[in-house]
């Protein structure tokens, strides 16, 4: 992927059974064909498709790939096992999915088809654990792909949409019993089981019932992970079944880009999904989540890293205002509420920017029913063109014109640091801070991102098992991993690496047990200190003030002082107390630092702790890829067989002058054509022009 009839995938979600109306079905083909479309995806919904036991309707869903086959346009098969027909709750009662208090999931209208059989949770209303359900999806499934595997038009599937799932589910009786098996494989018996949980009254596996109570206990820890590992199961299940038919077409899936801060809370481990698909990808709507810069490239850079090398696409990108939803009110119109061509032409590009191979519109015109009416689609409520469309059209044609192979062959090079995702971290904090209205976790993820990528650096995301492929990390509020993870870390420090981490690093260690000696877990060697003292009140985090050398900076969420054990201090609280301190560890170093600025970063929206993200660069020895002397512009660098791409982002209403100077071996500016924007020609020097919302792309000489 990109497959070989396919250059740059580029289209829509289009059928959801409530819409498009079918008298326009033909028409629409045409219309995509003509501006340059060659894609679809298309919900083939459980409970719009089997209308009774093994009674099967397939005309409309046929209707398209023939229609697709006709037009030279390829289909993705969203499967929709977790819209579960109505008869199936009528006939596996038992097998309804339970919140924590005993309340029954229903089947409700699904706001994003106006169909019914959707659930609450992404998981579906009636539980895959129960083997007749499971039984029943699974002859949906291989009908499905028994059906459509040779059809000329097929490209591939899409597997458990958006992949995620409720928080509060499920306490049925067959996810206790698989909850209870997962128990017995990894504590092997009750004995211990009892004493890792602190339970010493087991008599029988029987007795253990998942905890209702979210706090921070290794009881919690077990039941977050049995979910997320239940929940994958069964999509890797639905990966096997459609695979025992069709042997060739491709298997692909797309998330939310909700690692952080909802891997705990709802499943959405980017990572883990990634993994088990060829393909995967993103919904990202600036209608949902704002506008802002930096979280356009959190969306697309948090995937580049889950995707681990795999190509990955933006698979729902918004095409269409959105309107009386929750998430826009009180925003301004700009604010991704209206839809602008040039929007849809910055957020396509941003993704791209960040290494995106392909695109897909959530709607390719919007619903007619429904709370979700008029939202999201390039084309207007008949499917006639609009301004938007056009734009589409032509970054469509664009990228599909054969000048462009050689850009989308290249990806973007590793970024000059990397922050480092432990999901044990996230887990440990979603309990730590469950009733608690501070997120220190989610500020100080999103702060360090925003402080590195506004210094006009690329941050990647790494994930705990991949630290050997960077240099430099930058590990905030680390405050919980496991003893294996610690012995890792050490390990790759004294190989060579750079490793800047916040205060508390592994203060809880496996179970979320407290070290009594801290730094935890032989973690106090490796910085060369050991702690005086420790004060957990994000309440009152941003009063926390220190100095990294002659530089104020503000803290944020806890804070922890220290005592020298072998490395030297560079800055202290306002109090007086051991604030930073760095240290060489075998061929690598260390700095520590006793408290979380990016959570103040983020928590002022960058007004704090600028400078000092800067500093750290320096301190860290690492080499901008790109020097702008305008930080409102980004820049990404791409490397392929054919050469280097420099890709100039341009989010603003205005255009940006910008000085730019390329790091040593990466090639440099030349004067000629562009390949975007179409028709300009880039002069001589290092001076450069972007247009507002829109980038500069230029092959490096």
């Amino acid at each position: 992927m990109p497959r070989n009839d396919i250059q740059f995938p580029t289209g829509a979600v289009y059928f959801r059974k409530s819409n498009p109306p079918q008298e326009h079905w033909e028409r629409d083909y045409g219309v995509a064909r003509e501006d340059g479309m060659n894609i679809f995806r298309h919900w083939f919904m459980w409970s719009a498709i089997e209308v009774a036991p093994d009674v099967y309707d397939w005309e409309e869903y046929d209707r398209q790939l023939d229609l697709a086959a006709k037009n030279g346009i390829k289909t993705i098969i969203a499967e929709m096992v977790q819209s579960m027909p109505d008869w199936a709750l009528r006939k596996y009662p038992q097998a309804v999915q339970l919140t924590a208090e005993g309340r029954k999931m229903t089947l409700n209208m699904g706001v994003s088809t106006a169909t019914g059989g959707f659930g609450k949770n992404g998981g579906g209303t009636l539980t895959l654990n129960c083997p007749e359900v499971r039984e029943a999806a699974g002859n949906f499934l291989t009908a499905l792909a028994e059906r459509y595997r040779d059809h000329p038009a097929i490209y591939g599937y899409d597997i458990w949409n958006e992949c995620n799932y409720a928080e509060d589910v499920d306490y049925s009786d067959y996810s206790k019993a698989a909850f209870r098996n997962w128990l017995k494989d990894k504590y092997g018996s009750l004995k211990a089981l009892a004493k890792a949980w602190y339970r010493y009254s087991y008599a029988e596996w029987d007795d253990i019932q998942p905890p209702v109570q979210m706090a921070a206990y290794p009881e919690c820890l077990d039941w977050l992970r049995f979910k997320r590992d239940n929940f994958y199961e069964q999509m890797q299940w639905r990966i096997d079944t459609i695979r025992a038919v069709d042997k060739t077409n491709l298997i692909a899936a797309h998330g939310i880009s909700g690692s952080i801060p909802y891997m705990a809370k709802h499943g959405c481990d980017d990572w883990l999904a990634a993994s088990k698909v060829e393909l995967y990808g993103f919904t990202w709507i600036q209608a949902r989540k704002g506008t802002e810069p930096w979280k356009t490239w959190y969306g697309v850079d948090i995937n580049r890293g889950a995707a681990r090398g795999k190509p990955f696409w933006h698979a729902e990108r918004q095409g269409g205002p959105l309107w009386l939803q929750p998430q826009v009110i009180g925003r301004d119109k700009e604010d991704g509420r209206v839809a602008e061509p040039e929007d849809i032409r910055i957020w396509s590009m941003t993704s791209f920017a960040g290494g995106a191979r392909g695109i897909l519109n959530l709607r390719w015109r919007p619903l007619l029913d429904g709370p979700l009416f008029g939202a999201f689609g390039a084309y207007d409520m008949d499917g006639s063109r609009t301004p938007r469309s056009e734009m589409q059209s032509l970054m469509a044609k664009w990228a599909n014109d054969p000048a462009q192979a050689d850009l989308w062959a290249a990806r973007p090079i590793r970024g000059e640091i990397g922050i480092l995702l432990i999901p044990e971290t996230q887990d440990w904090d979603y309990l730590l801070n469950f009733d608690r209205d501070e997120k220190p976790y989610r500020d100080a993820m999103w702060g360090a991102f925003r402080g590195f990528l506004d210094n006009s650096v690329q941050p990647d995301w790494v994930h705990i098992d991949d630290i050997d492929a960077y240099d430099i990390l930058y590990f905030p509020y680390p405050i919980m991993f496991t003893a294996e993870q610690a012995a890792r870390i050490k390990a790759w420090v004294e190989k060579g690496g750079t490793l800047i981490a916040e205060a508390c690093p592994g203060y809880f260690g496996d179970r979320g047990h407290v070290g009594q000696v801290q730094p935890n877990m032989g973690l106090d060697t490796l910085f060369g200190v050991r702690q005086a003292d420790v004060e957990f009140m994000p309440d009152i985090g941003d009063r926390i003030k220190f100095r990294f050398g002659d530089m104020a900076v503000d803290g944020g969420g806890y804070l922890q002082s220290y005592a020298l054990n072998g490395g030297n201090g560079r800055g202290d609280f306002s109090d007086g107390r051991l604030a930073v301190v760095e240290n060489s560890f075998g061929r690598g170093r260390t700095l520590l630092i006793g408290t979380n600025p990016s959570v103040a970063y983020h928590q002022t929206d960058g007004k704090a702790n600028g400078r000092f993200f800067a500093e750290l660069l320096k301190w860290s020895g690492a080499t901008s890829h790109v020097t702008l002397s305008n930080r409102a512009v980004f820049a990404r660098v791409h490397k392929g067989e054919s050469g280097c791409f420099l890709w100039l982002v341009n989010p603003s209403r205005t255009p940006q002058t910008i000085e730019v100077s390329i790091a040593e071996g990466l090639g440099g500016l030349a004067a000629g054509p562009a390949i975007w924007p179409i028709g300009h020609v880039q002069d001589s020097g290092t001076s450069v022009v972007v247009p507002a919302r829109d980038v500069l792309i230029l092959k490096l000489a």
